[in-house]
């Protein structure tokens, strides 16, 4: 894959920047981050063998604003080839059982956002007939646990959207591939126990890369193991499900 597009919303996170960096040899990258501070991620891209990198200030709450970021940015860079969504909050679970500002600032980041900002690329990609998008929803929301449920039932919203988008875009020449990790072991879980079959940004990227240049699979579960261990969550008696961990 090279002379391509890659846009990374989200472009200082961990797992985004392992991404860009991975899809970065012979491409465009475009860094999609809040203001401030993304020299040292331009630096990391252009290593890594990119043709170019390109920095765009993005505020990811900001819906009003994706259909014209997204046209901005291919007005300066080229019509997008490779779309990553690799921003989100966890969001403190403690304040948002009684804070409902707090709730709503994680549900809105990651589903609000997230649907709008999916739905902003499918319409740009489909009419031109290809494309890749990465939705990063969560094995969080496979089935909310109490431990989480603001967390993931953002997750578990943002899996169903882009489940049935996924379905819409079938046909199309547009691939929209739902990453599903599970415990990831970084910036955003720093004090936190590792769950089983915990992975870390670098394994989540390599995972995700090799889905895009592969064209699939559009359910990514990262690592494939979780997906035999979900299948069964659903079976799981309420009264054990609540005292699951994180």
């Amino acid at each position: 894959m090279s002379d391509q597009i890659v846009a990374v919303f989200g472009g200082r996170s961990e797992i985004g920047l392992e991404v860009a960096t991975r899809l970065a040899p012979s491409n465009t990258v475009v860094l999609l981050a809040r203001p401030g501070g993304t020299a040292a991620s331009e630096e990391v891209c252009r290593a890594a063998g990119a043709a170019r990198v390109v920095t765009v200030e993005f505020d990811a709450d900001d819906v009003e604003s994706h259909d014209t970021l997204v046209e901005r940015v291919e007005a300066e860079a080229g019509p997008i080839d490779v779309a990553v969504l690799a921003f989100g909050i966890l969001g403190d679970q403690e304040r948002a059982e009684h804070d409902h500002r707090a709730a709503v600032a994680i549900l809105h980041t990651d589903f609000v956002a997230q649907a709008s900002l999916l739905t902003v690329l499918a319409e740009r990609m489909r009419p031109r007939g290809r494309g890749t998008i990465v939705a990063f929803s969560s094995v969080a929301g496979a089935r909310v646990r109490r431990a989480n449920y603001v967390y993931g039932s953002a997750k578990a919203g943002l899996d169903g959207f882009a489940s049935g988008l996924a379905d819409a875009l079938h046909g199309s020449g547009v691939t929209l591939i739902i990453a599903r990790p599970g415990f990831v072991i970084g910036r955003m879980t720093e004090g936190m126990d590792p769950a089983p079959f915990s992975s870390t940004p670098a394994q989540v990227a390599e995972a995700v890369v090799a889905a895009i240049a592969k064209g699939g699979p559009v359910d990514l579960w990262i690592p494939w193991q979780l997906r035999a261990m979900f299948s069964v969550a659903p079976h799981v008696p309420r009264a054990v499900w609540r005292r699951m961990p994180r």
